[in-house]
């Protein structure tokens, strides 16, 4: 037994020791790595929301206002023409010149349809009226460069194809300005030209809708309408769909198509014949700014655009000759960067979902795989090991080393050693006090209980002080546990008889979560039972166990020193030690029967902490031990199974299994609100189905399966915030110490956990 240190002088403030300085430094360094997991997190929510908007809004507002009376609406502007202004405040309707037609087009761009279209009109010469869809100009921006360099004419055709006359002036005002700043961002342009989604002709302008024209025409807005209709969305008939967009008596018309929104096959091969019958017949085409010029020759373009609060039209100023028709204006200052920041981001989104689509693909299938092989592997596993002629060979009687190493545990220490000395298997009990500060050793020593050593050492760590505990260990088998753990009578000889095969080296016993009446503690529980003991089960099985749990598990001493002891290298010294004793060619087994009852941490602040050294000490791990995976002979098993199964099924899986839930909230949101809500309720199902099994397994009562669903829906984004600290930690650089969490002693009576 080692001499106490001093006690600091009274009225001196003691110094911080090394242990307390290196946590502080490495808090120091942990916070920017939390902040930037928060932050890729936010950009992943982001950049989903954004694809779900670009596709419909959400909730997606699919009302179409019919019927409704036009009593407020101005007769010359229900008798007028289809193109309607406001220069100086007041309604002006122009027609279509006779001989002459507007082809105009809507619901682009679309990256089939759209090109053959412009194809088409670029072999006729024949110029286009295009009203845009915002959210297909952000995703198909090239496109939008091509039909504006080839001479055409683009219009807003609102963001998100809604019917305004339903929206707010709000949300009337983000329609515009989101699709003129695509505009900007994709061919550097704005425009003037407005068409209503779900418009038609001026007679059909109604109390609901005229304010939005209104509003936007004192912005400088153009509104165009139709006179004629293809009615090639109907898909009619290429005979019809001509038909249709032909004019009477040799009028004017304002002519509709759809280059998107459908298969457009019919209007492909509709546009050439109806192109050459129009032409035939002595038409000419133009634009919607040809016949405002050739109306109002002295006019100017509308002005105003620019400084309207509904709009990003730029300055009139900007408007130029050759390429760009009188309704576009140069995109300059923040439109333009704007602009080009949402083309940005929408490409972002545009290869960032497709990417994580597959990825579900890929992490649905290992999930469902995972849960699978735990099942078939677990119930053999428990067959096997309860079959009354299994044995390990002769029973393990002789005395064992239990070793316990303790940094201030004053709370639970006591219930540790109380509930070693009430073992039915021979044991010495070795407390390797590591610099507590608290009274932990004078607690241990007062206790008076027979074969308890107190050993103590400076504040170092628990690496070396489980190595101190196996050179004071007297016996040739070590068992290992954590100083808030409890152990029951029978849980040491449980886990030596393991130890009568000579190719046992180590044996990881049975974690249970002791503290499970807080919901953080029901939702570990969940956790222990159903993850932690049925993947030991099958890692079992397997022959590759990665952990044996610091809270229980024994090696055989011989083991231990041959592999070095345990090291200091990684954080999680358990799995560092365990896949060392695989590659020395030991043998790592499960024994379910060794139970033990430990502390989980009581608050969502110690669970990080916890959590984080787990998946990082885990990463560092299999980093260390990477070269298993090229090991030869028996010794090479863990690196051939257990090395590939770990990182998919630790590292890999967990960091993506939350996009089944993200993919959930966005199908919920932008898809099929019900559908999704089935396949989230089936994937549930299953993992309540394998949840019940491993509590079956583990004779656990099924009431805390109650709280799975809350668990599915905040816990697993915790862990899934832990994971990907430990991935930004690992990818930047980072050391932590053994870190304390906060004990309060709650686990003391095995018996009353239930």
């Amino acid at each position: 037994m080692t001499t106490p240190p001093t006690p600091p002088a009274r009225g001196r403030r003691r110094a911080p020791s090394r242990m307390e300085r290196a946590a502080g430094r490495a808090a120091a360094l942990q916070r920017p790595r939390v902040l930037l997991a928060l932050l890729l997190l936010l950009a992943l929510t982001c950049v989903m929301l954004l694809d779900g908007y670009l596709r419909a809004e959400v909730g997606g507002d699919q009302r179409v206002r019919t019927g409704a009376s036009a009593s407020d609406v101005p007769d010359d502007v229900l008798d007028g023409g289809p193109i309607l202004s406001f220069p100086g405040g007041q309604a002006t309707t122009v027609s279509v010149p006779d001989k002459t037609i507007v082809l105009t087009f809507d619901d682009g761009p679309d990256p089939t349809w759209t090109p053959q279209v412009l194809e088409i009109l670029d072999e006729y010469d024949v110029p286009g009226t295009f009203f845009l869809v915002g959210s297909m100009v952000a995703r198909h921006p090239g496109i939008v460069r091509d039909l504006v360099e080839q001479g055409n004419e683009v219009g807003v055709h609102t963001f998100t194809h809604v019917d305004l006359s339903y929206q707010s002036q709000a949300r009337v005002t983000r329609e515009i300005e989101q699709t003129q700043l695509a505009l900007a961002g994709a061919a550097g342009i704005t425009t003037t030209l407005f068409r209503a989604p779900y418009s038609s002709e001026t007679n059909a302008i109604d109390n609901y809708s005229w304010p939005v024209y209104e509003s936007l025409g004192e912005d400088g807005y153009t509104s165009v309408f139709i006179d004629t209709d293809s009615d090639d969305w109907k898909r009619p008939g290429v005979s019809k769909i001509v038909e249709w967009a032909t004019p009477e008596d040799d009028e004017g018309a304002s002519v509709l198509f759809h280059d998107a929104g459908g298969e457009r096959s019919q209007t492909i091969e509709a546009l050439p014949k109806y192109i050459e019958k129009m032409k035939a017949k002595g038409y000419t085409f133009t634009t919607v700014s040809g016949v405002m010029a050739e109306q109002q020759p002295s006019a100017d373009a509308p002005a105003g655009a620019g400084s309207a609060p509904g709009s990003a039209a730029g300055s009139a100023a900007g408007s130029e000759g050759g390429g760009l028709q009188a309704a576009h204006h140069k995109a300059t200052g923040a439109t333009l960067y704007e602009g080009r920041a949402l083309i940005a981001a929408v490409a972002v989104a545009e290869w960032t979902v497709p990417a994580l689509s597959a990825g579900l693909v890929i992490v649905g299938v290992a999930v469902m795989g995972r849960f699978a092989m735990m099942l078939v592997l677990a119930r053999r596993h428990h067959r096997q090991r309860n079959r009354r002629r299994f044995s390990w060979g002769p029973p393990v009687t002789r005395p064992v080393s239990v070793v316990v190493p303790a940094y201030n545990e004053k709370e639970c220490i006591e219930a540790t050693l109380r509930s070693l000395a009430r073992s039915t298997h021979p044991i010495e009990i070795v407390v390797v006090d590591d610099g507590s500060t608290d009274g932990t050793a004078e607690i241990a020593e007062s206790l008076g209980l027979p074969g308890v050593r107190v050993v103590r050492q400076a504040n170092a760590g628990k690496p070396a002080a489980l190595n101190n505990g196996v050179r004071h260990a007297r016996y040739d088998i070590v068992v290992m546990m954590d100083g808030d753990t409890v152990f029951e009578p029978d849980t040491v000889r449980h886990l030596v008889q393991p130890f009568a095969d000579p190719s046992v080296g180590a044996v990881a016993g049975n974690a249970k979560v002791g503290n499970r009446r807080t919901l953080i503690g029901a939702w570990q529980h969940i956790e222990y039972v159903m993850g932690f003991n049925l993947d030991r089960r099958m890692y079992d099985l397997l022959r590759c166990m990665p952990t044996i749990p610091g809270a229980i598990g024994a090696f055989r001493r011989e083991a231990v020193l041959e592999v070095g002891g345990m090291s200091d290298d990684t954080l999680a010294e358990d799995t560092d030690i365990t896949i060392a004793l695989h590659r020395a060619g030991w043998r790592v087994v499960y024994e379910e029967h060794a139970r033990a009852w430990t502390e989980a941490p009581g608050s969502l602040g110690q669970l990080w902490s916890q959590r984080y050294r787990w998946s990082y000490g885990t990463m560092q791990a299999l980093w260390k031990h990477r070269r298993s995976l090229t090991d030869k002979g028996p010794s090479g098993r863990f690196g051939r199974v257990g090395m590939p199964l770990v990182v998919l099924f630790q590292v890999v899986t967990p960091v993506f299994a939350p996009l089944i839930d993200v993919f959930t909230v966005y199908s919920m949101l932008f898809v099929d609100f019900r559908a999704a809500l089935l396949a989230w309720l089936a994937v549930l199902g299953v993992q309540l189905v394998c949840a019940a099994y491993a509590f079956r397994l583990d004779r656990e009562k099924y009431r805390y399966l109650l709280m799975m669903p809350l668990q599915q829906l905040a816990y697993r984004q915790m862990m899934y915030l832990v994971l990907i600290h430990s991935c930004v930690t690992a990818l930047t650089g980072g050391r932590l110490r053994w870190q304390k969490l906060k004990r309060t002693g709650e686990v003391g009576n095995p018996a009353g956990t239930g």
